[in-house]
């Protein structure tokens, strides 16, 4: 429902204002970031087709089979675009649900093979990328608890990459001192 006009001089009520409601040159602009997501999708999720399986292999399952590396450039891919959208101004409460499959992503990630097995079945860059359609078809507004929910998130996922980041150094630096004896 429209807010009412105020009369001459008076401000609405800080209530009836709509804060996710953007001017269409805004809208145009969010629009503009789905062939990023849906070729990040393609490439990461579904470059490859199976013979004879139905499901599509992408270089986020190849990536995962190197340890450490894989996880953390596939991580990279995944929140480089996150970040474009966030340029972009698509709303935070998306991004958070966004950044929640890469970091369930990331998580079983860390294991591997069972980490590859996942990212094969679980598409986290397609899944964004249905997310970005759905919202661009029929956009809401966010709540209070969406926007905790995407603080929560983002913080998680930041300590996910970090994880990935030192635990790939701590187990090249004992590799290394086998290697040196």
């Amino acid at each position: 429902m429209p807010p009412s006009l105020p009369q001459s001089g008076q401000r609405p009520p800080l209530q009836d204002l709509e804060w996710e409601v953007l001017p269409p040159e805004d809208r145009h602009r969010r629009k503009s970031v789905e062939p990023i997501f849906k070729w990040v999708a393609l490439i990461m999720d579904r470059l490859i087709r199976i013979p004879g399986v139905k499901r599509r292999l992408g270089l986020n399952p190849i990536l995962d089979l190197v340890p450490g590396f894989g996880d953390i450039a596939a991580a990279s891919v995944s929140v480089s675009v996150l970040v474009y959208g966030i340029r972009r101004g698509i709303p935070k409460v998306l991004l958070g649900r966004m950044a929640l499959n890469v970091l369930i992503n990331e998580v079983v990630g860390i294991v591997p093979i069972v980490g590859s097995v996942f990212a094969f079945w679980f598409t986290a860059n397609t899944r964004n990328y249905d997310l970005l359609r759905e919202h661009l078809d029929t956009p809401r507004r966010s709540t209070t608890g969406d926007k905790i929910f995407v603080g929560a998130v983002l913080g998680l996922v930041v300590v996910v990459i970090l994880a990935g980041i030192i635990g790939t150094f701590l187990i090249l630096q004992a590799i290394a001192k086998l290697i040196s004896g």
